[in-house]
């Protein structure tokens, strides 16, 4: 399983720092949806799910905490801690965010707005689409 993370460009001086994004320059896809989670609570673990076409990049803008990957094949730990690194989550790919930092707001832009039909929240049935192949599943 390959990890894509992006470091995006920083802008700053004496003032502080900016980092600014765009869809198809810094984001590999047309941003249609933007949410984030905070105060997520000690021992927590958010997501357990995969998209069937959705793609997203993950940032930590603040504080840190860890993404669980898993192609159904692999399974790959990925950490954010940095407010200008984005990690690159395809469709197909099962997600658990987890030890996040008291602090941590973890941002998450989205290639299609909400629809609940695109969630695999069975991980079972996302082991079972991802050995056969998202039309046979």
């Amino acid at each position: 399983m390959q990890i894509v993370k992006y470091a995006f460009q920083q802008h700053g001086d004496e003032r502080g720092m900016l980092v600014a994004l765009e869809e198809y320059n810094d984001i590999p896809f047309e941003i249609k949806r933007v949410y984030y989670m905070y105060d997520t609570k000690e021992g927590v673990t958010r997501g357990y799910h995969a998209h069937k076409s959705l793609e997203q990049i993950l940032i930590c803008i603040h504080g840190s905490c860890k993404i669980r990957l898993d192609n159904g094949r692999e399974k790959k730990i990925v950490s954010l801690e940095k407010p200008y690194e984005g990690l690159y989550v395809p469709n197909n790919m099962w997600r658990e965010m987890y030890d996040f930092s008291p602090d941590a707001v973890l941002m998450v832009l989205a290639s299609e707005i909400y629809k609940e039909e695109d969630y695999i929240r069975d991980y079972d049935t996302f082991l079972k689409m991802v050995k056969e192949g998202p039309e046979d599943a």
